[in-house]
């Protein structure tokens, strides 16, 4: 229908159009060559620069329809978020949105440079935080495994250490055990504590005594 109407139809469809619920995509009715001979009348005009609005220009293009209050204007926005044109959340405080999403949106004619520019930096930036990320990823792998061999090297070092003292304490307690049988085997007799040598009286004393 839309290929056939000019002029004062034409300037109907597009409010019809720009006016419809859940309508949000216009680029095929924006490529119409009778809405395009839109722009060359000065009484219709205004209905294409309405479709190129929008289609693809900004809030500070809709200055001409500025909302009379921020009442209106979060309205507005609430109505978008409920139609899922987009997605954030309402910062009163800061009086802002913060965007999470939004749904996409017809080229304005000339910009497809610019936006691959900005996709191809976006490219190169991501790759290069990657790239870092990467790097220190490594870097840290390479210092776990490390101080995780000093560990080890340090658990056996000192299993060697206690294992030396160890041995030097076993050699220390046999070598005294020896020399105490040593002493035994050379002639030490072994005394009762009991026991007393008496020494023999002389030869005299002895008759003495048994008479």
């Amino acid at each position: 229908m839309a290929k056939s109407l000019k002029g004062a139809a034409a300037a109907k469809l597009i409010q019809d159009a720009t006016s419809a619920p859940g309508v949000f995509v216009f680029s095929e009715l924006l490529e119409l060559p009778n809405i395009q001979e839109l722009g060359k009348s000065e009484q219709h005009q205004r209905f294409l620069s309405l479709l190129q609005l929008f289609s693809y220009k900004t809030y500070q293009d809709y200055v001409a329809l500025d909302m009379p209050t921020i009442r209106e204007l979060e309205d507005l926005i609430i109505d978008a978020i409920y139609l899922d044109i987009l997605r954030g959340k309402l910062d009163e405080k800061e009086q802002q949105l913060e965007v999470e999403y939004t749904m996409g949106r017809d080229l304005e004619p000339g910009k497809l440079e610019e936006l691959l520019a900005a996709l191809q930096n976006w490219a190169e930036t991501t790759t290069a935080v990657l790239g870092t990320l990467e790097a220190k990823i490594q870097q840290i792998s390479r210092e776990t495994t490390a101080a995780k061999q000093m560990e080890q090297e340090q658990e056996s070092l000192l299993q060697a250490n206690l294992k030396e003292v160890f041995e030097k304490q076993k050699d220390k307690s046999l070598g005294g055990g020896m020399m105490n049988r040593r002493g035994m085997h050379m002639g030490i007799p072994d005394r009762d504590p009991m026991h007393m040598d008496v020494d023999e009286p002389p030869e005299g004393l002895k008759n003495k005594n048994r008479k």
